[in-house]
């Protein structure tokens, strides 16, 4: 267990978070509220109930779990508060900057009007900046396995969003075999024409193919995890040498049991073959985690703050005015003390 005064070393760095799905983000209480209010049966009615829910076999029981609690979700204004409140959350934690996910197909079929998941999820990065003093960009994810017609409306939605705050499109869902990467080129094509990057899920569930494949077929500046390229040593000497970031997440890797144990975990040697590897929490509400906790596994694992940060600046898809004052923050501070 770490002690009490790493965890206040490790909360008073700054933090760039880059793989965090936003209805993932939702306390147990919080979420209650919010599905009371919209007339929402979740499959617990207690913070207890849901907390016992959040006891993942594997992956697939989360995905269970996350398709019967996220539909709590419904009005723009429950998207907003989203936003709003995990920015207090990883803010607490040194957060200035994060690019957040959300799944807009999913609310959409559910009879959800596209404009009031985007606009809903864009109104609260003023918000966030002003109470919180975070910066927020958005990576919707295309969800796996919807159609593509659904794929290609995604992007065609996020690029249409490019002024308020959408900087890439993601893949999410089942992304593992037979739902693999690139069907979904299409979609991809569209956004980078649109402007977006390409970030999409990779190398967790399935293995370092489809990190090739996201690397190949889909253009991808960045990967969501990544972690399983370690598999296939040529998939990695390619990470290497485009310089491509993977956005690691320790804790929940433990928790949908991709990686047996922390002391398991591939992040250490991604980083010794020259992997950048920024570190995120992916689900926190989910699976019991926050930002402070993720960074403490990661440095366990071998990683400074300084690599963090820095492996996150490289892979922000962000402008250049935002870039240039992140890369400001970070140089003027003292990471000797915390390293």
């Amino acid at each position: 267990m770490t002690p009490p005064d790493v965890d206040r070393t490790i909360q008073a760095y700054p933090k760039i978070e880059l793989h965090v799905h936003l209805e993932g983000t939702v306390r147990p209480a919080t979420l209650l509220a919010i599905a009371r209010r919209n007339g929402y049966a979740l499959p617990a009615d207690t913070v207890e109930g849901l907390t016992e829910l959040y006891a993942f076999r594997d992956f697939d029981h989360f995905i269970d779990i996350w398709l019967a609690t996220t539909p709590a979700l419904q009005h723009a204004d429950d998207f907003r508060q989203v936003v709003v409140d995990y920015a207090a959350e990883a803010r607490s934690f040194g957060c200035v900057y994060m690019e957040g996910i959300f799944s807009p197909a999913e609310p959409a079929v559910r009879g959800v009007a596209w404009d009031e998941v985007f606009e809903g999820y864009c109104d609260g990065v003023q918000e966030a900046r002003e109470l919180h003093g975070v910066e927020v960009r958005f990576t919707p994810d295309i969800t796996s396995p919807f159609s593509l017609e659904l794929a290609e409306q995604t992007a065609r939605h996020a690029v249409s969003y490019r002024e308020r705050g959408v900087v890439g499109i993601g893949l999410g869902g089942s992304v593992g075999a037979p739902y693999a990467p690139a069907p979904f080129a299409r979609a991809f094509a569209i956004a980078r024409e649109g402007g977006l990057g390409s970030v999409p899920h990779a190398g967790e569930v399935a293995g370092a193919a489809t990190v090739r494949v996201a690397l190949e077929v889909l253009h991808a500046d960045r990967i969501r995890h990544g972690i399983r390229a370690i598999e296939d040593p040529a998939v990695v000497a390619e990470l290497v040498r485009r310089g491509t970031v993977c956005d690691v997440t320790p804790i929940s890797n433990l928790r949908t049991k991709v990686v047996a144990s922390l002391g398991q975990h591939p992040l250490p040697q991604l980083v010794a073959a020259g992997v950048r590897c920024s570190i995120s929490t992916d689900d926190p509400a989910l699976f019991d985690s926050d930002l402070g906790r993720d960074c403490a596994a990661a440095v366990e694992l071998g990683l400074t703050p300084h690599q963090m940060y820095e492996n996150a600046l490289a892979g922000a898809l962000c402008d250049g005015a935002t870039c240039e004052r992140l890369r400001a923050l970070g140089d003027a501070f003292d990471w000797d003390a915390v390293q």
